[in-house]
C-alpha cells in the first residue's frame, strides 16, 4: 500500500476519532496548523523500525513540527510485539538523551489497557488503523496541559465516552477508514 494512502487513512482517524471525539483536546490546533508530521515505515524489520524512530527524533530537533506520527503498517500485528517495540523505543529515548524532551504515546489496532477486557470499548481510545508511535514534544505538551483544567480527567472521560459509543461505532469508522 502506498504511503500516501496510509497517511490519508491516519489523518482521517485523527480527524474523526481523536479530534472528533475530543480524545485529545490538544490535537485540533496542531491538525489545523498542519504541525503534525506523518511518517510511514513500511519495513517489517525491528532494527530498521528503530532507526526510523531515532531518525525522527533527530528530525524533530531541527524542525518546526510539534509532533510526529510514526506509522508501521507492516510491523507489529501482534500487540505484545508492539508493546516490546514501544519499550525499546522508550529505552532509546533515555539512551540518546531524549527523555524529558520527547515522549511516546502509543496506538495500535488491537490496543488493550491492562485494566480492561479485550472487548471493552474503552480500548478504542488508543486503537488506530495501524501501529503508531506518537512522538510529542514535552515542552509543548506541558504548555498545553497548563492551560487545561483537570487534565487528569481526560482519560476517564475518554473511556466513558468510548463505552457510550460502543465497539460497533469504532469498528465501523475504522473499517470505513481502511477502505479509503
Amino acid at each position: 500500500m502506498e504511503a500516501e494512502v496510509i497517511i490519508n487513512q491516519t489523518k482521517s482517524w485523527v480527524k474523526e476519532i481523536v479530534i472528533g471525539l475530543n480524545f485529545c483536546p490538544f490535537a485540533n490546533k496542531e491538525f489545523i496548523n498542519e504541525s503534525i508530521r506523518y511518517v510511514v515505515d513500511d519495513s517489517d524489520d525491528f532494527e530498521i523500525n528503530l532507526t526510523t524512530f531515532l531518525s525522527e527524533l533527530h528530525f524533530l530537533d531541527k524542525s518546526a513540527f510539534e509532533t510526529s506520527l510514526l506509522i508501521y503498517p507492516e510491523s507489529y500485528k501482534d500487540f505484545q510485539d508492539y508493546l516490546d517495540f514501544v519499550d525499546t523505543a522508550n529505552d532509546i529515548l533515555a539512551e540518546f538523551g531524549y527523555e524529558g524532551i520527547y515522549q511516546i504515546a502509543s496506538f495500535h489496532p488491537d490496543y488493550r489497557f491492562e485494566h480492561t477486557q479485550k472487548v471493552d470499548a474503552a480500548n478504542y481510545t488508543n486503537r488506530s488503523p495501524y501501529p503508531i508511535l506518537h512522538l510529542l514534544r514535552e515542552s509543548s505538551l506541558e504548555k498545553a496541559i497548563s492551560n487545561y483544567e483537570k487534565v487528569e480527567n481526560i482519560p476517564v472521560n475518554n473511556e466513558k465516552l468510548a463505552r457510550q459509543k460502543g465497539i460497533h461505532y469504532f469498528e465501523d469508522i475504522l473499517h470505513r477508514i481502511k477502505k479509503q
